[in-house]
């Protein structure tokens, strides 16, 4: 009988491990910009949007990092499918988080006047990003009240890429901005998209790749038996 190769399997964290590895720069940008705004040590160019109304960024950043760190921890395959429960009270602090990620998002962009390199295309771009983030995260929430268990993980998936766009714009702006100075507000806002753009693109690739194959599920053995 032909045997089935089998293909050697990653690693369970491999996956956890490169999406906290993808927010820690931006995270921890914005850790240390909550911590100057709250009287700590000037670690960063100080902004004087922020320092006048400092709230929305720190919701913001909270949010954002309890939203990056489980919400990347949700993606563990053996604690879905051993603790459940703890997947489930997860999600019920990383839904909420994803939605203060997006209404303070929203709110940073119609409260706060344009950075030096912003302009309305970006401030657009942002509005869009937002609202997408919260339309996902409830229709993730809509999904698992149907009992739908595939579709739920795609627009979680698709919410989660969103959310991580800061950090794959570390590579989009960082390398031009070496490479070329930094970009004027039509190269900025287009550099962010294509953050943006590069991660919705992986999270499509991956719930595509995840999906069930008819030609995967393994067939009934049909019990066969000597002619007379």
């Amino acid at each position: 009988m032909p045997t089935r190769t089998s293909l050697p399997r990653r690693p369970r964290w491999l996956v956890p491990a490169a999406l906290l590895a993808l927010c820690l720069v931006p995270l921890l940008a914005g850790v240390l910009r909550a911590v100057q705004l709250a009287g700590g040590p000037e670690v960063a160019v100080p902004d004087a949007r922020f320092s006048a109304d400092p709230l929305p960024v720190a919701l913001h950043v909270v949010a954002a990092t309890v939203f990056g760190f489980l919400g990347a921890l949700q993606f563990l395959p053996g604690r879905r499918a051993l603790r459940p429960r703890w997947h489930r009270l997860a999600g019920r602090v990383v839904v909420p988080a994803g939605l203060v990620v997006a209404v303070s998002g929203v709110w940073m962009v119609a409260g706060y006047p344009y950075a030096a390199n912003g302009g309305p295309g970006l401030s657009t771009l942002r509005l869009v990003v937002a609202t997408a983030l919260a339309v996902f995260l409830v229709l993730g929430v809509v999904a698992i009240l149907r009992g739908d268990v595939r579709a739920h993980r795609a627009w979680m998936i698709r919410a989660y890429a969103l959310a991580l766009g800061a950090g794959t714009q570390v590579l989009t702006l960082g390398l031009p901005a070496v490479l070329l100075g930094p970009p004027g507000p039509t190269a900025n806002a287009l550099l962010h998209g294509l953050g943006w753009g590069i991660n919705l693109a992986v999270a499509e690739w991956a719930i595509r790749g995840s999906a069930p194959s008819t030609a995967a599920v393994p067939r009934r053995a049909v019990p066969t038996g000597t002619a007379a």
